[in-house]
């Protein structure tokens, strides 16, 4: 009688467990937590790309996923930026340093840091959107000599709903970054020294040159959508915009087909796409 071969497959669906080394408030809505394998040799050995993502759980409520808002160039841990609004999101607001959450990842294609170097670089974000940029924002400070100009237009509703006050603080510090921020009209307190005005707004009124520039961005829709018709009147091509498209993305894997719009599965080709790559998948975008 022939031997039965029995193939153990590795779970895909089984999650790392991580555990919070800090909290941070961004905004009263909106905390950062930095994290570490509890496994040593993974906390060693982990490595990611910037704009790739994970999926964070809290064990006996679900998961949620989003970008890993740190830079690979920092190593040991990752940390991820939230809003609350959910269930998962919620639970995960209410754990503090010590606790222990589950981890998937990372997912998904990467920015173009290679295609980069070399080139001026543009960030435009709006409100939660920026974590994302974050991730590749440090990434490029770590490396700086390898780029030209580095410039950031980042906007939010009002001077609460601003993230990473510290970190914005230390870019408008910097004499080798451009940091341009702005609140919507009516967002502004009586000490804020920035611009008041619509990111879209803002940006023709700095009126950046296309050439030899690189631009992403991250925000909500409507934001993108306008950035997208503002950068064209500047003279920018779809091929030097990218974008992320993590607010799509479901089980990171493909597999639930929620993240699939058209022929594109986002956990699987995305979340980072090229102006001309989304503008073919929304074509009211």
């Amino acid at each position: 009688m022939a031997q039965q071969v029995v193939t153990v497959m590795e779970n895909i669906y089984l999650p790392h467990l991580m555990v919070i080394q800090d909290v941070i408030e961004e905004t009263p809505d909106t905390k950062t937590l930095r994290l570490h394998f509890k496994d040593e040799a993974l906390r060693e050995g982990f490595t990611f790309r910037a704009g790739q993502f994970g999926e964070y759980s809290v064990f006996g409520v679900g998961e949620c996923t989003f970008c890993i808002a740190s830079s690979p160039t920092r190593k040991g841990y990752i940390e991820c930026s939230f809003r609350k609004v959910g269930r998962v999101t919620s639970a995960l607001a209410d754990l503090d340093v010590g606790d222990v959450i589950g981890f998937r990842g990372p997912y998904g294609n990467s920015f173009p840091i290679e295609d980069m170097k070399g080139k001026n670089i543009l960030f435009i974000g709006g409100g939660i959107g920026l974590p994302p940029l974050r991730s590749l924002i440090w990434n490029c400070l770590d490396l700086r000599e390898e780029f030209k100009d580095i410039t950031i237009l980042y906007g939010a509703r009002s001077v609460a709903d601003l993230v990473y006050k510290r970190e914005l603080a230390h870019w408008e510090e910097r004499p080798d970054v451009h940091l341009v921020k702005t609140v919507d009209p009516g967002g502004e307190t009586p000490d804020w020294d920035g611009e008041v005005g619509f990111v879209p707004t803002i940006l023709e009124k700095m009126a950046p040159s296309p050439e030899n520039t690189y631009v992403v961005t991250c925000g909500p829709p409507i934001m993108i959508k306008f950035v997208l018709q503002s950068l064209g009147h500047l003279g920018f091509s779809d091929d030097q915009v990218i974008t992320t498209l993590e607010n799509k993305m479901k089980c990171g894997l493909g597999k639930c087909g929620r993240c699939n719009i058209g022929d594109v599965y986002i956990c699987k080709e995305g979340p980072v796409f090229t102006a001309a790559q989304v503008k073919k998948m929304y074509r009211d975008f």
